[in-house]
């Protein structure tokens, strides 16, 4: 049997983000909605759960593969808001479209998505009131009717 090998860990090529400010997101059906982004969570990916392999001949181990399919996780957002916010949020709501995720270094990363939820928080005295924007991405392009992966555009130098 033949036993994993060693791998040592490299420097990485590029060049890492030193600060999140500022990171923004963009709704290709309506750019200029009514919020103000204060946080940006970006999708991330998610490969599922392992495929068990297991047979009635392993001895010692279960065994396990990797799917085939990925998944580009949910993005959210946290941002102040004006209160005419409420209609482009219903004309948002489960509509979908193109979504960028501007990066602090000029990065972009875009996506097939829609707003799935968007939910305000409390309003306290001495405090912005904020709202929680859920966005999901649907690798999914509507009007060609076909699977499309998130495009990564990068700045010169990373």
């Amino acid at each position: 049997m033949a036993a994993p090998s060693t791998t040592v860990r490299q420097t990485p090529a590029g060049a890492r983000l030193t600060d999140g400010f500022p990171t923004k997101i963009a709704f290709s059906r309506d750019p200029d909605i009514s919020f103000w982004e204060t946080e940006v969570t970006p999708p991330g990916i998610d490969g599922g759960d392992a495929v068990e392999t297991s047979t009635m001949f392993n001895t010692d181990w279960r065994t396990m593969a990797p799917r085939r399919l990925k998944t580009l996780t949910d993005a959210t957002i946290t941002a102040a808001y004006d209160p005419n916010v409420f209609n482009q949020l219903v004309e948002l709501c489960n509509e979908e479209g193109s979504v960028t995720v501007t990066f602090s270094d000029g990065s972009t990363l875009s996506f097939y998505g829609y707003l799935k939820m968007a939910e305000p928080g409390a309003c306290v005295e001495g405090e912005m009131p904020t709202m929680e924007i859920t966005v999901v991405p649907t690798n999914y392009d509507p009007t060609n009717k076909v699977e499309a992966a998130p495009v990564l555009v990068s700045v010169s130098g990373t």
